[in-house]
This record gives structure tokens, C-alpha cells and sequence, in this order.
């Protein structure tokens, strides 16, 4: 007696086979699973809308964090304590490479130059991660940031 041969799992995006307890494709890399939306209400406004403007300043993160009904729902309370610990983490490197500009800007010629480059660079940077949190965020998802995301979890857990 022949086993009935079974329908291996495919890829949705590239058709790539994959074993059955695969979470990304090996292939291209697309998630097997679509991620969780949160749209619920909360308060008067929606988890993704909190949760976007949790990342507008650290002040929306602590009115969250304290008020009923937002300090409740775990999507809030994990958008609100990644925001801090981000604003923390930005205000700890900006002085870090304040100090390093420091030592860097006695270098002549060259060193105002990668004094500019380096605050540019980290500048930047810092814009495009908060634009990506925002919209994460108002699209519901909630990404974790590397470090930060896993502290955030552990912390926004409900009261």
C-alpha cells in the first residue's frame, strides 16, 4: 500500500517549496503568516492611530502609559515603552558622538568634516527609523526593534 502523497507548502509569492513549519520563505523571504493588524478602539481613537502617535514626542508615550483605557491594551503599552526607550537610546548616542565630536574636530582639515558627516549620517538615520515606527505602527503592526523591541515586549506587558 502506497502513502497518499501529500501537497508539499508553497511559497504564495514565488511558488518556492518549503517545509511545513517555515514562518519565511527561504526563497524570497516573505512571511508565511500575515502579520497581526490591530485596529481595535481604544479610548476614543483606534490601537494603530495610539500607536503612531506614541512615536510623535515622548509626551503622547507617558499620557498612554498612564491613562486608562491606553495603559491597558497591550499594543499601546508596547508602542509607548519602545518610544522611550528609543527617545532614551537617541539622547544616549547624541551624547556619545558629542563626545566623540569633540575629539574628532581637533584633527585638521579633516575633522569638521566627519564631524558633519557623522551628525548627518545619524541624523538621518534617526528620521527614517522614526518614519518607519509611525507607519508600522499606524498600519498596526508592531515591529520590534532590535534590543529595544525585546525590552518593550517584556514591559508593556498589562498590569
Amino acid at each position: 500500500m502506497t502513502e497518499p502523497e501529500s501537497n508539499p507548502l508553497v511559497c504564495p509569492a514565488c511558488a518556492f517549496p518549503m517545509p511545513d513549519t517555515a514562518t519565511f520563505c527561504p526563497g524570497c523571504g516573505s512571511p508565511m503568516q500575515p502579520p497581526t493588524r490591530f485596529k481595535d478602539k481604544v479610548g476614543l481613537i483606534t490601537e494603530n492611530v495610539a500607536g503612531a502617535l506614541a512615536y510623535l514626542t515622548f509626551i503622547p508615550a507617558i499620557f498612554f502609559l498612564l491613562r486608562p483605557p491606553y495603559n491597558r491594551n497591550p499594543f499601546v503599552r508596547f508602542h509607548s515603552v519602545q518610544s522611550l526607550m528609543l527617545w532614551l537610546a537617541c539622547a544616549a548616542i547624541a551624547a556619545a558622538l558629542r563626545l566623540a565630536g569633540l575629539l574628532i574636530v581637533l584633527i585638521p582639515t579633516l575633522g569638521p568634516l566627519l564631524i558633519t558627516l557623522l551628525y548627518g549620517i545619524a541624523a538621518l538615520a534617526s528620521v527614517v527609523l522614526w518614519a518607519v515606527l509611525v507607519a508600522k505602527a499606524f498600519q498596526g503592526e508592531a515591529l520590534q526593534l532590535p534590543l529595544l523591541g525585546d525590552l518593550a515586549d517584556r514591559y508593556a506587558d498589562p498590569l
